[in-house]
């Protein structure tokens, strides 16, 4: 039973796909269809104009040279009474009747006339054959004229006394020097349009068999040309959020498809690498959270230890006393300086763009000698400062940035053998500001993981002493914030060097 649901269900979808209007394979089908018919039909409507203007053109042409090889003599009056007879058209005829109208010449499906210019006509085969179209004394006289200038004058279709439709020509029997009348033959058009409406018939069956079996090879061949389309919507049909790793083959021999693939495997990539960022966005949110927590932590722990301290009675004695608010203090403004440093890096987060200025960034760090030395205590502070340099920045930023660096290596270099140098160097419209000492190095798997914030390169460090590792984190925000970039060369025991590189520009003043 459920082999026969599943065989239902493969068959409901596949009816469905070819049946629905709105498949791609309905669509391009009854287009094709609708396309093929109308052409069909256009061919069908301009073989039924050309036939039927060769077919009359080739019976007119047929009867003109029919009437131009009659002898004059056909056309002659004749006498019922075999004596000789004057007719209104000239003319005499001996005594042998041999046709209708006393005539010597009777075509059976044709229809024969005389006319002249002078209002004269004479039906010759009568009530006993094909009736002749008559025209008006104007037009026969304008055909006598034009056949009397040697024109060609074109066949002509006109309806008789019976209603019958014919094709008629017009002639001159034999010189016109003679005074004979002009001829005027016509045939019936009905046996024309059954020949016409015959092969139109044929046409017509010969199209439906044409439709029927380009519907059958033509929907074999659309569902071979669609076969990677459907393949691909399958393939789609699977992918989900956590398979944004597949791709679609980009080479399945169609150009449109092909590029439809390409286009889908950059929107899965954008996709994986939007999931892949907003991932690594939570898992950094929850380490800065757990990491903040933990560094407010720390500092309140021991408030809270030292007040219950001095709850226990240690406020009566003044050196416990002392001791305590001292440290409490001590944390107090580890904490202020934390948060301090989370709403400068938030700050940055939600602003990108930095109020800027000019600065000469030489004259900014001479400035801040007396008190790098200070920082420095016993340790040698050496300048190597190329004059004149400009950026754009904000003084108190770009401080900032300096005085977070030379903190880092004071902290990691020896108090006596130490030695923290800063070099400022103008190449290729690029300032290259350099902060090198000789201290202990960082290990080489901790490089990249220097500027994420709450990153320590020692977890047995005390806190007190390398702080809540969110300086180089703030360092790297305020660099970028002015279209500039930080990096970091370490080398165990070697000492580290962090180079700034940032926009040169030229002081107009």
């Amino acid at each position: 039973m459920v082999s026969l649901f599943k065989k239902d269900k493969h068959l409901w979808t596949w009816l469905h796909r070819w049946i629905s209007p709105r498949s791609l394979r309905s669509q391009l089908l009854a287009r094709s269809l609708f396309i093929l018919a109308a052409l069909l039909l256009l061919i069908g409507i301009l073989q039924f104009w050309i036939m039927e203007s060769f077919l009359y053109r080739n019976q007119a042409k047929t009867m003109e040279e029919q009437l131009m090889s009659m002898p004059p003599v056909w056309l002659g009056p004749s006498s019922r009474s075999g004596g000789a007879t004057n007719n209104p058209f000239g003319g005499q005829s001996g005594s042998d009747s041999r046709g209708p109208g006393n005539r010597f010449l009777y075509i059976p499906d044709r229809s024969l006339a005389l006319f002249d210019n002078k209002s004269g006509y004479e039906d010759i085969f009568g009530e006993d054959g094909l009736t002749a179209p008559r025209l008006t004394s104007a037009e026969y006289q304008n055909i006598t004229d034009q056949i009397n200038d040697k024109q060609h004058v074109p066949y002509r279709i006109e309806t008789d006394s019976r209603g019958n439709e014919q094709l008629i020509v017009f002639s001159s029997p034999g010189p016109r020097n003679r005074g004979l009348p002009m001829v005027q033959m016509g045939t019936a058009t009905k046996p024309l349009k059954d020949v016409i409406v015959k092969q139109l018939l044929i046409f017509l069956m010969l199209s439906l068999l044409a439709m029927v079996a380009g519907l059958v090879l033509y929907t074999k061949a659309l569902r071979r040309t669609l076969i990677p389309l459907s393949s691909m919507v399958d393939r789609v049909q699977q992918i989900d959020a956590g398979s944004l790793a597949e791709r679609l083959p980009a080479i399945q021999g169609q150009q449109e498809v092909d590029q439809l693939a390409l286009s889908f495997n950059g929107m899965l990539e954008r996709l994986e690498d939007s999931f892949e960022a907003e991932r690594e966005s939570k898992e950094q949110m929850q380490r800065f959270l757990s990491d903040a927590s933990h560094e407010l932590r720390t500092p309140l722990t021991s408030i809270h230890g030292f007040i219950e301290v001095l709850k226990r009675g240690a406020a009566t004695n003044s050196e416990q006393l002392y001791s305590a608010l001292n440290s409490m203090y001590g944390e107090s403004i580890r904490i202020n300086k934390l948060v301090e440093d989370l709403l400068m890096l938030t700050k940055l987060d939600q602003a990108p763009q930095q109020e800027q200025e000019v600065i000469q960034v030489d004259s900014l760090l001479l400035e801040m000698q007396p008190q790098l030395v200070m920082m420095a205590q016993t340790r040698q502070v050496h300048l190597d400062l190329t004059a004149e340099v400009y950026v754009m920045a904000d003084a108190h930023k770009l401080k900032q940035v300096v005085l977070n660096l030379f903190h880092n290596a004071v902290q990691h270099t020896d108090s006596d053998r130490g030695t923290v140098s800063i070099t400022l160097y103008a190449v290729q419209h690029q300032v290259e500001l350099t902060v090198k000492d000789n201290g202990s190095g960082i290990e080489p798997e901790h490089l990249p993981h220097i500027f994420e914030r709450f990153y320590r390169t020692s977890s047995s460090r005390s806190r007190k002493q390398g702080g809540a590792g969110l300086g180089l984190a703030i360092t790297r925000s305020i660099v970028e914030s002015y279209g500039g970039k930080i990096t970091v060369r370490s080398q165990l025991g070697a000492g580290t060097e962090f180079t700034i590189v940032m926009p040169l520009i030229k002081n107009e003043a």
